[in-house]
């Protein structure tokens, strides 16, 4: 079940291979996660040594926040990989000229994971490209609708 998806992404990049990958959270943040108070549009994914971090998810905390916890709503949020997957994303990204974005923030088994894509980014013309293809397949279904 998805909790909040990262559109844009979409839209500026063209996705390789998809990761899923854990979130070390605090307590008021996957309070606030489960109350659908999380945006994605703005965040993005980074490399710092061996691990992974998400940086601009934003997070609004609830009213019902505890009094001795000062919320922050865009901290970095350190992403749960294999081993395995890190070395394969430090390589994409640094050999490669691949970028990482997170895509979508759902539920797995009840936990909360977020999927990061390995992406290499749009140009205008083929952002241009994707939105006639789009519209074109929009126009087609419209049209076999009206025939039926």
């Amino acid at each position: 079940m998805s909790i909040a998806e990262n559109k844009k992404a979409f839209h500026d990049y063209f996705i390789e291979e998809r990761f899923e990958a854990g979130l070390v959270l605090e307590g008021w943040e996957v309070k606030a996660i489960r109350a659908g108070r999380t945006q994605l549009k703005e965040a993005y994914v980074v490399l710092k040594g061996e691990e992974v971090f998400v940086i601009g998810m934003h997070v609004s905390p609830l009213l019902s926040a505890s009094t001795h916890i000062h919320p922050d709503a865009t901290r970095s949020r350190k992403l749960l990989l294999h081993a395995e997957q890190i070395s394969k994303l430090i390589g994409s990204v640094e050999r490669a000229g691949y970028t990482l974005v997170p895509l979508n923030l759902h539920y797995t088994r009840g936990r909360i994971k977020l999927e990061i894509g390995l992406a290499k980014g749009k140009k205008q013309f083929d952002k241009r490209e994707t939105e006639k293809e789009r519209d074109w397949e929009r126009e087609k279904a419209r049209l076999m609708r009206s025939r039926v």
